[in-house]
């Protein structure tokens, strides 16, 4: 059994990006004491106390966000702004890749994760706080083909097709990471349009863009941002020639408008590897990669999934993503 008795509150450890509280699971616990975390066996007592760290510690609506749990010897629960977190076993601990709704107001979201200290013991809470900034997010007006804004019946067919076909392929089963190496950018070039652009389609139709508009010439090369599974190899109406890569715990990345698709359905491909070609099919206003990040459920700022290191406990030679050179159009 560990020395501290449930329902005492730890005090922060040096190493610990955020406070941590430590509560006790069996029911009626009251007693608080600020004391370090210890575990009381032999074999235990050399062991760090439990810690959460998260990557980054102030982030925007739609930013990617790692949770790292360690000094539990058991998957931990949790929640990040009231979503639930799911952990995978990662380095001397566990991780959980999640991300933060568009819609979330600026302030302090609470990061809870429990789980326990030595097998068989009552588990502890974690608890700490991510600073949510302004998105900053701009506005702007797009003018396409007025079947985009307005399709026909038919049209309005096909989507429906295109939405269940996205919803199968996002509906992979949950598994640790299939890569080794930290996200790459599918292409360098200008960046036209950023994540989280509010637009207005010929002055009538409002949308938010989920993802990065990458610039580049027709029929230039998309590479993979990391090793995966292709789940999509497909035309859909509005995305036009699409492929989407599974690469486990819940984390997707999208490649949008291919003149070219290169890969089948199914396929396992490696970091840099070719996806398709640079295009202008479906709705677009000309040739453009569209990369989009889609985290437990929700789309993500992929600029900021490339800031985040996934191996901190490995030399920084591990995979660095490379740099796209950001612009206005």
């Amino acid at each position: 059994m560990p020395s501290h008795a449930p329902g005492r509150k730890y005090s922060k450890s040096p190493f610990l990006l955020l406070a941590l509280l430590a509560l006790g699971a069996e029911a009626g616990a009251t007693e608080t004491a600020s004391v370090p975390v210890r575990a009381s066996s032999e074999d235990a007592a050399q062991e760090a106390p439990p810690q959460l760290t998260l990557q980054p510690t102030a982030a925007k609506p739609g930013d990617p966000v790692l949770v790292r749990v360690s000094g539990v010897t058991a998957p931990p629960t949790g929640t990040l702004a009231g979503r639930a977190l799911r952990f995978f076993p990662w380095g001397d601990g566990y991780l959980a890749v999640s991300g933060l709704p568009v819609e979330l107001t600026p302030g302090a979201a609470e990061v809870t994760a429990m789980g326990p200290v030595t097998p068989g013991a009552p588990r502890v809470e974690l608890k700490g706080t991510l600073d949510i900034v302004e998105s900053g997010y701009p506005s702007r007006e797009l003018r396409v083909a007025g079947k985009y804004v307005k399709p026909p019946a038919s049209v309005r067919r096909r989507m429906a097709a295109d939405r269940r076909a996205f919803a199968a392929a996002f509906a992979q089963d949950f598994s640790a990471p299939h890569f080794s190496r930290n996200f790459a950018w599918p292409r360098e070039d200008r960046i036209t349009a950023p994540f989280g652009d509010r637009r207005t389609f010929n002055g009538k139709l409002s949308s938010q863009h989920f993802g990065v508009d990458i610039d580049g010439d027709p029929g230039t090369p998309v590479q993979a941002a990391n090793d995966g599974t292709v789940v999509m190899a497909r035309a859909n109406y509005a995305a036009g020639n699409t492929v989407l890569v599974h690469h486990g715990a819940g984390l997707y990345t999208a490649y949008f408008h291919l003149s070219r698709i290169d890969v089948k359905r199914g396929a396992r491909v490696k970091q840099g590897q070719v996806l398709g070609k640079v295009g202008s099919t479906g709705r677009v206003t000309g040739p453009h990669l569209h990369w989009g990040v889609k985290v437990d459920g929700l789309w993500v700022d992929g600029a900021n999934l490339l800031k985040l290191d996934f191996f901190p406990h490995l030399p920084p030679s591990v995979a660095r993503g490379g740099n796209a050179r950001l612009g206005t159009p």
